[in-house]
């Protein structure tokens, strides 16, 4: 069976099924509310001291980031608003507290689970979580106990709440299988930090696996064997000690230079949404932010955010990452991101239309207002600006034109910042890969963004399932593109770099390395595995490879060429990359 992979590694052991009881929650008529909310303030304290040792135990054996979550948990439940309007409900419809309590969590709960943003859409999680745990101190029924968990064991179950992730003994558990749950959970964030392969979305998991069944758990692929032949056990026996041979391998890159056998020097950065995604880029060694996503400042609210909100989510990414580069994409909203308080018509087709700089500049003040917070946090750090979705000159000319407005308002208020930043634009339609040459004399830096450049080169819709084979990395004609961009960039004394998912593919590093490309972008858990290549090539022979592919006929050509010379990726780390 296939579901989401969300931890990656391998887990062989017996299944552990946990089957948690539901709760019957019944409305009971009261007449004391006094005792109804005594009863809710009391649970309530109980609930707070449980998730206090939680804090600790996590704090102690997974660290201080993930200890947090059950921190924000005990925040839940000293939310004066949200006991208030449960304690309404108590007194007003003379109700119990457990039934009140559960209707009040829910309201919640619908609510986030209806915001399109993953990671908050998945805070339902943690709500209820923390309202389950006090429901279940007034109802008297025990927390789940996992501490008779057998060693080698496969937990299987319909959800994992972050309560349930921080009790479990990581030495006993091999892997963690549920029918419920994301890859921005705080389940799936702790199994990561634990090292314990997790596949979440398995439909009616805990009905087709029996109690001490032999289970295959691959936490990458989200693949799930049951009772696996000899064959099947033999196989992903050998790719888990490949894989934990490869990951003792890659650790070995941290605080590497990123450098080509004959060499050559690159920079290797992550992209961002949010502050707090920097943990994670300095783990991984990056050497830099290549692309910080802006626009998620924007989403989920209902105001725009002000200069100094901004300014201090900026900052916050700034410090963390001291002397290392960031560059921060200004607002890309529109195509399949819409905010409630900027007018965006709807439109027939959004990704050509009112979108990203083309909006910023009908919305000059909001445009105005994100510039005047970067330039305001360019005193905390390395901090570049990259104008996005650029078609024309005059696109790019205005865009500058408003940046020295924001500088001179706030010369004129005695404001500080950076005079020498950096100014960049996004390679991602091809007529700004076709007159790049002219664009590269009024810009510091390109950083091409695939994802775009691909569906305008090949008019192929990327979310279309039904033209998803056409939808190709490996085409020539983007390949062309993309190496006369770098060409035009190099000829005008500039440096381009690349953020787009391209940029962490094994197969497509070689080829851009052989390019020319100065800085890859990538997300951050592809960074040691990325350097590990580099490091392991010569670019010099990388310029022929190169070569050859633009003289292709199609995309299944290039990356059967790019297969054969860089076969199986796992085999290609442990052989350094073997060139041709």
């Amino acid at each position: 069976m296939k579901g989401l992979g969300v931890s990656p590694g391998i887990g062989i052991g017996k299944a552990f099924l946990i089957d948690k009881k539901s709760m019957n929650i019944e409305k009971i008529h009261v007449i004391d509310t006094d005792t109804e909310v005594s009863r809710l303030i009391n649970a309530m304290e109980v609930g707070k001291s449980e998730l206090n040792e939680l804090y600790l135990k996590t704090l102690e054996e997974v660290g201080e980031k993930e200890a947090q979550i059950f921190k924000s948990h005990e925040m839940m439940l000293e939310d004066d608003t949200f006991i208030s309007e449960v304690e309404i409900k108590i007194r007003k419809e003379n109700i119990n507290a457990e039934y009140a309590l559960n209707e009040i969590s829910n309201a919640y709960i619908k609510m986030f689970e209806n915001i399109e943003d993953e990671y908050l859409r998945e805070r339902a999680e943690d709500i209820r979580d923390v309202m389950t745990r006090v429901i279940k101190i007034l109802l008297g029924i025990k927390i789940t106990d996992y501490s008779h968990i057998e060693e080698n064991s496969i937990i299987i179950a319909k959800d994992l709440t972050p309560s349930d992730t921080a009790q479990i003994d990581k030495r006993r558990v091999s892997a963690m299988i549920t029918e419920m749950g994301g890859k921005t959970s705080h389940a799936a964030i702790i199994a990561r930090i634990m090292g314990i392969p997790t596949v979440v979305g398995l439909e009616n998991i805990t009905c087709k696996i029996k109690k001490n069944d032999l289970v295959i758990c691959d936490g990458k692929s989200g693949k799930v064997l049951i009772n696996p032949n000899e064959k099947q056990l033999k196989y992903y026996i050998q790719k888990k000690s490949k894989e934990e041979e490869i990951e003792s391998e890659l650790k070995k890159q941290i605080n590497l230079p990123t450098v080509s056998k004959d060499g050559f020097v690159i920079s290797l950065s992550a992209n961002i949404g949010t502050p707090r995604d920097v943990d994670s880029v300095l783990e991984n060694d990056a050497e830099g932010i290549g692309l910080f996503r802006s626009e998620f400042i924007f989403m989920n609210r209902e105001l725009q955010p002000t200069e100094d909100e901004q300014f201090e989510e900026y900052k916050e990414v700034l410090v963390k990452m001291g002397n290392k580069p960031v560059i921060i994409r200004t607002l890309d909203i529109g195509g399949d991101k819409d905010v409630p308080y900027i007018d965006i018509p709807k439109e027939m087709n959004p990704f050509l239309g009112y979108r990203a700089i083309r909006l910023c500049l009908g919305n000059v003040e909001v445009f105005r207002t994100q510039l005047r917070a970067i330039l305001r946090a360019s005193i905390y750090g390395n901090v570049k600006i990259m104008f996005p979705m650029i078609s024309t000159m005059k696109e790019l000319k205005d865009s500058k034109k408003i940046l020295e407005e924001a500088k001179k308002e706030l010369r004129k208020k005695g404001i500080p910042y950076k005079e020498n930043i950096e100014i960049g634009i996004m390679i991602e339609i091809p007529s700004a890969a076709i007159i790049s040459d002219l664009l590269a004399k009024e810009v510091d830096f390109f950083s091409i963004g695939t994802n775009d450049l691909i569906q305008y080169t090949l008019a192929v819709d990327r979310m279309n399932s039904k033209l998803s084979h056409l939808y190709s990395q490996y085409h020539p004609a983007l390949l062309r593109l993309i190496k006369n961009v770098i060409e035009n960039a190099h000829k005008a004394g500039i440096w381009v770099g690349m953020c787009g998912e391209a940029s962490g593919d094994p197969k497509l590093i070689p080829v851009l390395l052989g390019m020319g490309l100065d800085e890859f972008s990538m997300n951050a858990p592809s960074i040691l595995k990325s350097r590990y290549i580099i490091r392991g090539l010569n670019k010099k022979e990388m310029e022929q490879v190169a070569t050859n592919t633009l003289d292709m006929e199609n995309a299944i050509e290039v990356e059967d060429y790019l297969s054969c010379l860089f076969a199986d990726e796992n085999e290609n780390y442990l052989k350094r990359c073997k060139t041709p």
